[in-house]
Order: structure tokens, then sequence, then C-alpha cells
């Protein structure tokens, strides 16, 4: 069920609701846009939107110009009081951060400001990952190599950048169980795995034989410390078992039919993924094991499916309704859309993150 929409001022990569408690309603969506000329430029911006699916509204509070971006992350929530922090990754070779905090502001609340930045290379930055104490980031760089950023008042430096791929790393993310070690995916077909602990980074595993195009996401399942996913221009999503990691846990995989962009697990239903599949729209996967299903397309874009990301609302998990908001946009025609699944994700909910 569509609950409202909007079109950004560029071409739109990337969307993140806020996970903090009391800015849940907060949704940031970013945009990266090449001015080609004689002189070409990457012009980006980060708009900040407060959005009520009650009142099915999508209000725009606020809009940074930047340079282009190809990703934004908010911090993970962890201590109280503190104010949620946005990382993005642009094509300048920067990795910033912005400060949401409260504002005499009676028509939002709220009020951002950019607290730090670090140049991170002359390559662009592609992608972006916290760990889970928000005290380090690692970078996806387009010239194959990875960075860890450390983030301590404010101020960010950069600790090991070190070439981990032949060509373009589009994704990079820490475990969550074990944020000693990162995960890195390129546009060389590789899968791998490096252990912080030994400086510079250690290999730890690799695979280079399953995946037959770029691999473009990987996401640690919250809820079980050896399951991981990954996904691919070859339009596969794959199930993984990082005890073993020779190869997928179901050969077979699931073919989404376009190619997979972005995976973010349900916030609160441990086997529901949501997946933004480029030419073949968005889609909800039900994962049971090695076994998924899609139980829900969203195809009301029409082009690049790029962003995406599910509500953290609170009336989901105290029982109060059977889907959970969903905002997604597509590259080209510069849309953002607000929508709810129709499907009863209850009905997955064998395990609660």
């Amino acid at each position: 069920m569509d609950v409202a929409h909007c079109h950004l001022e560029g071409n739109a990569d990337a969307v993140e609701f806020c996970p903090h408690e009391s800015y849940r309603h907060v949704l940031a969506a970013s945009t990266y846009t090449l001015q080609e000329g004689d002189q070409p430029s990457r012009a980006g911006s980060i708009s900040f939107f407060d959005v009520d699916a009650d009142m099915a509204r999508l209000d725009l509070c606020h809009r940074v110009e930047t340079a282009g971006i190809f990703d934004i992350k908010w911090n993970p929530v962890g201590e109280c009081g503190v104010d949620p922090l946005l990382a993005q990754a642009d094509a300048d070779g920067y990795l910033r951060i912005h400060s949401l905090g409260c504002s005499s502001d009676e028509v939002k609340g709220w009020s951002l400001r950019e607290i730090g930045d670090e140049k991170i290379s002359s390559s662009m930055c592609l992608f972006l990952d916290w760990n889970p104490s928000a005290t380090a980031i690692t970078v996806g760089l387009s010239d194959g190599s990875v960075s860890i950023v450390s983030l301590a008042e404010s101020q960010l430096e950069t600790q090991e950048i070190w070439k981990a791929h032949d060509f373009e790393v589009w994704t990079t993310s820490f475990d969550i169980h074990q944020p000693q070690l990162v995960y890195t995916g390129s546009d060389d077909c590789k899968f791998k795995c490096w252990d912080l602990r030994d400086g510079p980074s250690k290999l730890a595993f690799q695979n280079s034989k399953v995946h037959t195009m770029g691999v473009t996401c990987i996401a640690k399942n919250p809820s079980d410390p050896n399951t991981l996913l990954t996904g691919s221009y070859d339009e596969y999503l794959r199930v993984w078992d990082v005890r073993s990691i020779s190869k997928p846990v179901n050969e077979m995989s699931t073919c989404l039919g376009g190619g997979v962009w972005r995976i973010k697990y349900h916030p609160f239903v441990s086997s529901l993924v949501l997946a933004a599949c480029m030419h073949n729209g968005f889609s909800i996967v039900n994962i049971n094991g090695g076994k998924t299903e899609v139980i829900e397309t969203y195809s009301k874009h029409e082009s690049l499916a790029y962003g995406a990301d599910w509500h953290r609302g609170v009336s989901f998990h105290e029982g109060k309704g059977n889907a959970t908001l969903v905002a997604t946009c597509s590259f080209y025609d510069r849309l953002l859309q607000i929508w709810m699944p129709e499907s009863d994700l209850k009905l997955h909910q064998d395990i609660v993150l």
C-alpha cells in the first residue's frame, strides 16, 4: 500500500530511517548526479524528511548540498542521550559525519550540523559501515582499497587503508558478532573477510568462484552469528554459513531478476530481508535456513532500484500491526516512495531480533 512519495533534486541512491528512539520518524535520502561537460562534476545532497504514516505525510525538513554521495548510514543505537550521527561516503573521497540534535525550532524540533570529515583517498568512497560500538567505520573505495576510520569525540582518523581487491569495492561491513572481522565485496567477483587484529589486516578467507559478476552487498544476520547474505550483479541472493565459505548454504541460491544492490534485514523479524534489485524493483524475501522465498515485490519505481530501508517503529514490535513501513528510492527518476507491504509479515515472525 502506497503511503507517500516525492521526487528528489538529484538521482536518488540511498535511504535510511534513523534507528534512534526519539528520531525514528526521520528519514534521510541521498543523491548522486554526474554533471557532464568540459569540467564534469559529481554533485549530491542529503534530504531529511519527517515521515508520518498515519497521516500519509512525507515532509521535507532540511536539505544539505554535498559532493555526489554513494552511501549514508546512521550510527548504531548505543548510549542514551547521545545524538544520532549520519555518515556519508562521497565521490570526492571524503567520509563526513553529521549530527542530528534537538532544536528550539518549533516546526521540526531538530537541527543538523556537520561535526567532522576525513579525506580518505583521491578515489571515490563507495560504501560505509559502522562497527557495533560506533567507534569505527569501514569504507570501500573505487580503486579497490578498504579503509578503517576511527571516530572519537567527533574526530575522524584513518587507522588503516589497504588494497583489498582488483576493482571497485562496492560493499564492506563489520561482523556485528565479531567486530574484529570485516567483509568486503568487489567488482572483481570476490567476497573476502579480513581480520583487523593483525596489522596490516590479514585475509581470513575469500571466495572467488561463486559470484559470476561483481559482489554488491553483504549483510550479517543480526540474530545468527553464522549466517551471512551476499548480493551480486549476477542477480542472485546467496545465503552463507561463515564456518564453511567454500559454497553457499543453498547452491541453487535465489535469482531476484535484477542486480541485488542492497539487502536489509527486518528490524524485528529475523527471517525477512528487503532487497533492492536494480532493474527489477524491490523484493521482500523470507529466508528459512538455506531456503529462500520471495513473498512480495514492489514495482512502483520506473528506474534503477537502489535505496531501501525498513522503519523501526514499535507498533509492529508491540503487536499493533502486521506490516512495517518501507522507504525505497530509484535513481534516474529521482523517486522516493514510502509504502506498506501487503503481506502479513507476522506470519514469518519465528524469531524476533
